[in-house]
């Protein structure tokens, strides 16, 4: 038995229709960081001004937990611990895939955590513009859609993860 992946049908992660097969999967980690207020912390990406939630790939000989704290201090500054995970995120209708600028088409499985920030200040990094604590109910426009569905499953507080 086979399977064909009609990836016509696809949008990535900013709404853009696909531009060809993906030319590679990738296990990657993001973050949910709410402050007190509840407000969730996002970073203006470098590479496309969307707005998203800190994170990036995992390396190999890392475990997911060990990716999303390492991301977030990279890009943010901030030291974190992991809380919670909210959930694996790999569905192709849920935008999984990204366009990079260098012709890199990539499908991604993303391990997605709550953390709690326990050190460090925000500084913006060569992967941002800007990090900023957002209300829920008023993300900004041009927010990565798979990004607003993980803060939105984040935001409803369950104990079981989302595995979309």
């Amino acid at each position: 038995m086979s399977f064909e992946f009609d990836w016509t049908k696809y949008k990535d992660s900013t709404g853009n229709p696909l531009t060809g097969m993906p030319n590679r999967i990738a296990a990657g980690a993001s973050a949910i960081i709410f402050d007190d207020d509840g407000w969730v912390l996002m970073e203006k990406r470098s590479d496309n001004g969307f707005w998203g939630l800190p994170g990036g790939a995992v390396d190999i000989g890392e475990s997911v937990q060990d990716a999303v704290v390492r991301e977030v201090l990279e890009e943010t500054g901030l030291t974190v611990e992991v809380t919670r995970l909210v959930g694996i995120y790999s569905d192709p209708d849920d935008f999984c895939f990204m366009q990079y600028p260098d012709g890199n088409l990539v499908h991604s499985v993303v391990s997605v955590f709550e953390c709690a920030q326990i050190g460090g200040q925000l500084q913006v990094s060569e992967e941002s513009t800007d990090l900023k604590y957002h209300p829920i109910d008023s993300l900004p426009e041009q927010v990565l859609l798979s990004h607003r569905i993980r803060i939105t499953d984040a935001a409803l507080h369950v104990k079981t993860p989302f595995v979309k």
